[in-house]
């Protein structure tokens, strides 16, 4: 019977033993700067718990304050950054006290602070630091049944190692621990340990105490890395672990992993960096390696998206825990919605998952599963090994284990994640500590994700409905318009594209780029794409148009400017002009491939001069000719100047084919830079099949004017073998040349155009009032007759507003 007591002893302290030897392992070879979070890790791999802190006391000595910390963050359990030594708090109490507090669920919500932590049966450990009232230690667990005697004894050698002075070894010249390193910023000297030369292959003789000699001995890919740790501008204060290479005389590089800590100066002190280098091979890559945590959260940190939050889970989770199957779900109302699956494979989930696949991933009503709605309600980790009874939606995902991980966040749930294995699986300590500081991590990185993704799909849907939302079919030609927001944040853009039809065949391209990244920008965009689009209508020629949209956003009396470019295409001739204000020029593809970047002279930014001049520069296309018009989004990177990508941007057309000119729009964003808007706008110039003939008649204001214009109408129609309703035409001439002549003032012009069998009358004046047709006419009545004539003869009429009036025009289908 004494053999057995024994026996069983020695199985219950086997924890025990081994946190005491790491603790120890810890000690010998951490250098000093790192030892407080490397002690306090261990009590997270030897027990339950999911938060460990140190709380010291401050210099004016009424206060204890946090002095470092592990695990899930404090704020899970509402924990202050500091506690008053007269106030009623666990740590207070256990300090004066001189002894442990072991509180439980119940206690722990009796704590003056309870209303700040989550509704959670977390148990909390409150131990006193040996030697004269230095601090305490504070473990959190949300293990059920809180901490045995054996968890207990860790803590307790946990708390002693804390204490544990540490002479700074480096500080005092004394000796380093074989794989440690002191790096002196301000100097660059090294000191390093016989173990970590022996690593880089340099004999204590040989080595110069420069940390450049080691730089120069690893890979050059890995050297930006490092750099960046020692180097104090590109560091903090506080820890960074990376793993890189270094040459060897002959074989492949070798793998390095380091850990530093950069210790603030002072007193005369220079800051150091300060840490290990061990063989990255010889590392153990189980879960007990609590680095992996600390991983897991640098990885949620840059997490954008649900999908990032729940790769980064997944990556950080599977591997380690040699597990066969692992989901991630958002909760939604009272359904889990899986964002991830690994593997993605539907036949290696259960078949009711199958059944409930409506999408790209599956999603169920959580009523579905008794046992994982429990596990919700409840908010804490749940495991259950092989053999375990439980529905078929849980018992297929891991029949030789399943670990189901509530994901808390703001105190509600934001999800859960699934995690099975097919062979019996069992179930360590350290493994209970990692998936529970992963639940907490994950947790409030998919909260943040969730509401990233809503913001991010309400800015594109913004960003959707500013920009047109199909360009139109234009005669002689083809246009594509490309925008990709900037992927750094989730400000709206201010860049913008417009294709605006014009009379005559001529078609407005319009690009252009308000300055920053806010709803302040957008908005203004809007402002500007419309205002260009109205100009543009009303008939003004394109200075005029830009000049009218600079002071128009002079008079909105806002601190951003905008650059655009216009470029007004004659479909008819394969002319165009163009205006700049601020923008980068077009680029244009000949139908030879030479390529050309404009030389346009250009006005300045719309909203910076109030008296500015737009000059028009003409541009002459040929059938065939591509014209690119782009935001320095496309051009401009941090590596390279505008210059250079213009010039990248004409290579990359030449190269294109411009009969595919979406996928040439497709090809030029490629690897494209997504530091800023892009807006890209092409248009492939072919000419008109058919061009029409046109003729012009200023009306002068004469007792004959309108005979005139009749005989100049009759002698047009003749030239062009007109016979057929040119009576018809006639009569509209007359009838819109009168009401030009007799309702308003100034300059009258009457235009001829001709178009396979469809002849259009306009007649252009300086009034902008729109005539009005009739509703009703008396028999005594002696005008108003006109338009209804108008409107009797021909196919279709209306009114244009073109430069200070407008045109009215009546169009004939010659032979119906």
């Amino acid at each position: 019977m004494a053999n057995v007591v024994s026996e069983g002893a020695t199985t219950r302290r086997t924890r025990s033993l081994r946190a005491e030897l790491a603790l120890r392992t810890v000690a010998a070879t951490t250098v000093p700067g790192d030892r407080p979070r490397r002690v306090l890790e261990q009590a997270l791999v030897f027990t339950s718990a999911a938060f460990a802190g140190v709380y010291t006391r401050a210099e004016t000595g009424d206060v204890l304050c946090l002095s470092e910390s592990v695990g899930v963050p404090r704020t899970l359990y509402g924990l202050r950054d500091a506690y008053p030594l007269a106030g009623r708090s666990p740590m207070a109490d256990a300090h004066r006290a001189g002894r442990a507090l072991w509180l439980v669920p119940e206690e722990v919500a009796d704590c003056s602070d309870a209303r700040r932590m989550p509704e959670c049966d977390a148990f909390m450990a409150v131990l006193p630091l040996p030697g004269n009232g230095r601090g305490c230690l504070l473990v959190v667990t949300e293990s059920p049944g809180g901490f045995d005697s054996e968890d207990r004894e860790c803590l307790e050698l946990v708390a002693e190692a804390v204490a544990c002075p540490a002479p700074d070894e480096a500080a005092q010249g004394e000796e380093l621990p074989p794989n440690a390193f002191s790096l002196a910023m301000d100097t660059g000297r090294v000191e390093v340990g016989d173990d970590l030369l022996a690593l880089f292959g340099i004999g204590r003789a040989d080595f110069d105490g420069r940390v450049e000699t080691l730089l120069a001995l690893t890979v050059p890919e890995d050297l930006p890395a490092l750099m960046s740790v020692v180097e104090a501008d590109h560091m903090t204060i506080g820890e960074r672990e990376l793993e890189f290479r270094v040459l060897q005389p002959d074989g492949p590089p070798r793998w390095l992993r380091l850990r530093g800590r950069l210790l603030a100066g002072g007193e005369g002190r220079p800051a150091r960096l300060v840490g290990t280098v061990a063989d990255a091979s010889t590392l153990r890559p189980d879960v007990t390696d609590v680095a992996r945590v600390q991983r897991l959260a640098a990885a949620l940190a840059t997490a954008g998206t649900v999908r990032d939050v729940s790769q980064a889970v997944v990556t950080a989770l599977r591997k380690p825990l040699r597990a066969d199957r692992i989901a991630l779900a958002e909760l939604e109302n009272d359904r889990l919605v899986v964002t991830v699956l690994d593997p993605p494979e539907p036949e290696a989930w259960p078949e009711l998952w199958r059944l409930e696949w409506r999408t790209e991933w599956p999603d169920a009503p959580v009523r579905a599963m008794p046992t994982l709605a429990a596990a919700l309600n409840e908010g804490r980790a749940h495991i259950w090994p092989a053999g375990t009874a439980l529905e078929p939606a849980l018992a297929d995902v891991g029949p030789g284990g399943l670990a189901v991980l509530p994901l808390p966040a703001a105190g509600r749930m934001a999800g859960a994640c699934l995690i099975g294995w097919d062979e019996p699986h069992d179930f360590g300590p350290d493994e209970r500590a990692l998936l529970t500081a992963s639940a907490g991590l994950a947790g409030q990185a998919l909260m943040r994700a969730h509401a990233f993704d809503a913001e991010h799909e309400l800015v594109g849907m913004l960003q959707r409905t500013l920009l047109p939302r199909r360009l139109p079919k234009l005669p002689g030609a083809e246009a594509v318009a490309r925008y990709l927001p900037a992927t750094a944040g989730l400000e709206l853009g201010g860049d913008w594209y417009d294709v605006i039809p014009l009379p005559d065949n001529h078609v407005a391209l319009v690009i252009g780029d308000v300055q920053g990244h806010s709803a302040g920008a957008a908005t203004l965009m809007g402002q500007m794409r419309t205002a260009l689009r109205a100009y543009a209508a009303e008939g003004h020629p394109p200075d005029v148009v830009v000049s009218h949209a600079n002071r128009l956003l002079l008079d909105m009396e806002t601190d951003l400017f905008a650059t655009c470019a216009y470029v007004d295409v004659d479909m008819e001739g394969g002319t165009a002009w163009c205006v700049r204000a601020g923008h980068l020029p077009p680029v244009l593809r000949y139908p030879d491939g030479s390529v050309e970047i404009a030389e346009v002279e250009g006005g300045p930014p719309l909203g910076v001069l109030a008296q500015a001049d737009f000059p028009m520069n003409p541009l002459r296309l040929q059938p065939g000719t591509v014209l690119a018009l782009t935001t320095d989004g496309l051009v401009e990177s941090p590596t390279s100047d505008i210059d250079q990508g213009m010039a990248c941007l004409a290579d990359r057309l030449a190269a294109a084919d411009p009969g595919h000119l979406g996928l040439v729009a497709d090809g030029l964003l490629t690897d494209a830079g997504r530091n800023d808007d892009i807006a890209l706008l092409l248009m492939r110039y072919e000419g008109l099949a058919v061009r029409p003939l046109r003729e012009t008649w200023t009306v002068w204001r004469v007792p004959e004017a309108v005979s005139h214009a009749r005989r100049f109408t009759r002698r047009t129609l003749r030239a062009w073998e007109v016979t057929a309703d040119a009576d018809a035409a006639l009569l509209v001439v007359s009838e819109l040349v009168t009401n030009a002549l007799v309702h308003t003032d100034g300059q009258v012009r009457l235009d001829l155009t001709l178009v396979n069998d469809r002849l259009r009358i306009a007649v252009a004046d300086t009034s902008p009032r729109t005539p009005v047709k009739p509703t009703r006419i008396g028999w005594e009545a002696t005008g108003g007759r006109g338009i209804l004539l108008v409107e009797a003869v021909s196919a279709a009429w209306g009114t244009l507003p073109v430069s200070g009036g407008k045109q009215v025009w009546s169009e004939l289908v010659l032979g119906e």
